[in-house]
């Protein structure tokens, strides 16, 4: 079994658009380096602006290697460019036991 991971993104002024984009790419990148599981992708959508996008990794092997793949790493660096990684716990829903998003397709 894989390890859940969520992620938590707050695009910058004018980044959503591009940050969309490259959340579209980011699975099917790490899918296709044989680091997350096939489990379906889960996207959401804070009442903050802030996008979550919910995968499971291979093993925490996949996990820690994937910084150095050459694939992902560009991936990262531009998301890096157009959004700030947030801590779930930062989210204004997260602070409560039934935390509340709302699911989005890309």
């Amino acid at each position: 079994m894989g390890i859940l991971v969520f992620c938590s993104y707050m695009p910058k002024p004018g980044g959503e658009a591009k940050l969309i984009e490259l959340l579209k790419e980011h699975q099917p990148t790490l899918r296709a380096e044989g680091l997350i599981t096939d489990r379906p992708a889960t996207f959401l959508k804070s009442a903050e602006g802030a996008y979550l996008e919910i995968f499971e990794w291979e093993s925490e092997e996949a996990s820690r290697g994937a910084h150095a793949n050459p694939k992902v790493g560009p991936i990262w660096d531009a998301m890096a460019e157009v959004a700030a990684f947030v801590p779930l716990a930062s989210l204004e829903q997260a602070q409560t036991p039934f935390a509340h998003f709302e699911p989005i397709a890309l």
